[in-house]
């Protein structure tokens, strides 16, 4: 299992790939696939069936996962950057390698 950096409900912006420049909130990280699923991003047609009796069925927009690899972590600034580590008072807290800024 490889060592992902990124986690659930972190802005990340598509490097590459048919949504390239999209920018989005992490929804769930596969960490065993290596995938993410990404806010609005990797839209596919699913025919959805009626659960019940209220719900709309037919044809529906549903993000599916990208590989981990093709979306980088946003700063608050607005800014992609790569992650690194800081341990600080016997905790490990994530850093933007640009501007060393915690994240």
């Amino acid at each position: 299992m490889a060592k992902y950096r990124i986690r659930k409900d972190d802005q990340v912006k598509v490097i590459a790939g048919k949504d390239k420049g999209k920018v989005g909130r992490v929804l769930r990280v596969d960490r065993d696939a290596g995938r993410v699923l990404v806010e609005g991003v990797n839209l596919a047609r699913k025919a959805m069936r009626k659960k019940r009796q209220e719900d709309r069925g037919g044809i529906m927009d549903i993000e599916m996962p990208i590989h981990i690899s093709n979306v980088m972590l946003m700063t608050r600034s607005g800014e992609t950057t790569r992650l690194g580590a800081r341990i600080e008072r016997d905790a490990k807290t994530r850093i933007a390698r640009k501007s060393g800024e915690a994240v």
